[in-house]
């Protein structure tokens, strides 16, 4: 959707660079997210722990596209993952306050940040439904459609992890694609 320049620029107001080093957090387990980036370069990604401690990649991000936990972001509660970097990484960031305030003064953010929500949702359920669906070959193949950059950036424990895979399956998936 494109916007007007003046808008565009009084938008870009609102928000402030921040770079994160590799391995450090954007968010906590625990803490409330009152920041919402918007990654230009690098890639993170969200994790949490499950009921053996064993750590859970949940989500990859890369650049264009939004990094925050949705829960813990709208509803103010604390949030049960944590937003990592996996790279150098670079974006701007916006508050919460500023955010609503953006949503409620300007008709084409709110537009903007619709359409955003949207997609990240349909991607959301697309995601949950693959891990009843779709046999672990499948959902390599769908993250390599859909996110190559992750496979430059990320190590092969957090793509396994994503995968709902082992190292081991991994490994032999990746032998499998890289055979045909």
């Amino acid at each position: 959707m494109p916007v007007n320049p003046n808008i565009a620029r009084d938008i870009a107001a609102h928000f402030n660079e921040r770079s994160f080093g590799k391995g450090e957090l954007f968010l906590k387990e625990g803490q409330v997210s009152n920041e919402y980036l918007f990654l230009e370069s690098g890639c993170m990604r969200s994790f949490l722990y499950d009921t053996e401690g064993n750590e859970v990649t949940m989500n990859f991000f890369t650049a264009q596209q939004p990094v925050f936990e949705v829960a813990s972001f709208f509803q103010q509660i604390p949030a049960e993952e944590y937003l990592e970097a996996v790279t150098q990484s670079n974006g701007s960031v916006i508050s919460y306050d500023k955010l609503n305030y953006l949503f409620h003064a300007i008709p084409e953010f709110r537009e903007i940040g619709r359409a955003l929500l949207v997609k990240g949702f349909i991607q959301f359920k697309k995601r949950t439904l693959s891990l009843i669906n779709k046999t672990a070959d499948e959902r390599y193949k769908e993250l390599m459609r859909t996110n190559p950059e992750v496979f430059q950036y990320a190590s092969l424990k957090h793509i396994a992890s994503y995968l709902g895979v082992t190292d081991t399956s991994l490994s032999r998936i990746r032998r499998e694609f890289l055979n045909k």
